[in-house]
């Protein structure tokens, strides 16, 4: 089953033609999608006006070679490893969706625009791929949507309770979840069945790479850039405006507290708020 192209088997009757195609419009949409949104929501402006901003409050001037440094932790810490969540569960249901989608991408592209004529052989990595990269998608996202929404987890909301702004995980989860049982449908021989889940699969396809203005699509792109900048406004002093953090070393540091209590109070004061779930509904 993991072995099986599931383009190939439909390109008897839709040409490897139609599917890279669509695949074009798709990456098109994303591209139109992501600069509307930048344009709309003015993102870019604000990212230079905040560099700007950050390297007149800074106390110092960031070297060309501290910026790659802080570009590679960047990538290694925050968007590779998703170090930026605390719950370990959200990191982890992140992480499965983050990786599933690009083994999934990865993978479509490949076997359209490699192997989906008739016959083509397929190398068993992109199949294998698909299908992981699917069912870790539905992994992470089920878990998420049932489970760790804020709304849910710690409101009592009901899990299907839906707002615009989960129209990117709802699309991307029914994506996988069509995707999946059309290939099983189809490498079953259910012909009538596997049809309407192909349909089903590629409206879905449509609205994840179509609704990138109205859902957190390009939230992917800002993500890493605003983790560079508040890393660099670290590196220069500026701290976004914010104090420095309280080092209890010095007696400025203790002097900082208006409280007179406090002063002397140890720096790690306990877990506070994280002693218990948020679990109040």
């Amino acid at each position: 089953m993991f072995t099986s192209n599931p383009f190939a088997e439909i390109s008897a009757y839709i040409a490897p033609a139609i599917m890279q195609t669509f695949v074009i419009v798709m990456i098109i949409l994303v591209v139109a999608g992501t600069l509307f949104d930048v344009l709309h929501k003015r993102s870019a402006e604000y990212f230079f006006n905040a560099a700007r901003k950050a390297k007149d409050d800074g106390d110092r001037e960031v070297t060309g070679g501290e910026k790659v440094g802080l570009a590679v932790k960047t990538v290694a810490s925050d968007v590779l490893t998703s170090s930026e969540f605390c719950n370990p569960h959200r990191r982890i249901a992140h992480l499965l969706g983050m990786y599933g989608f690009v083994f999934y991408l990865v993978a479509t592209i490949a076997m359209v625009f490699g192997y989906a004529s008739t016959g083509a052989e397929t190398p068993s990595i992109w199949p294998f791929l698909w299908y992981l990269g699917a069912l870790m998608v539905c992994v992470g996202g089920y878990w998420f949507w049932f489970f760790i929404r804020v709304d849910v987890a710690a409101e009592g909301s009901s899990p299907f309770r839906i707002v615009r702004a989960d129209l990117f995980i709802l699309s991307l989860v029914a994506s996988a979840t069509f995707g999946l049982i059309w290939a099983l449908l189809q490498l079953g021989g259910i012909g009538v069945w596997s049809n309407i889940f192909l349909g089903l699969y590629l409206i879905a396809t449509v609205v994840l790479f179509a609704g990138v203005p109205w859902s957190k699509f390009a939230h992917m792109f800002f993500k890493p850039a605003a983790a560079f900048q508040k890393k660099v406004g670290v590196a220069n002093g500026s701290m976004a405006n914010l104090p420095q953090p309280a080092g209890r070393t010095s007696a400025a540091d203790r002097d900082r507290h208006s409280m007179e209590l406090l002063k002397d109070a140890p720096l790690n004061m306990g877990l506070g708020i994280k002693r218990e779930k948020p679990r109040h509904y």
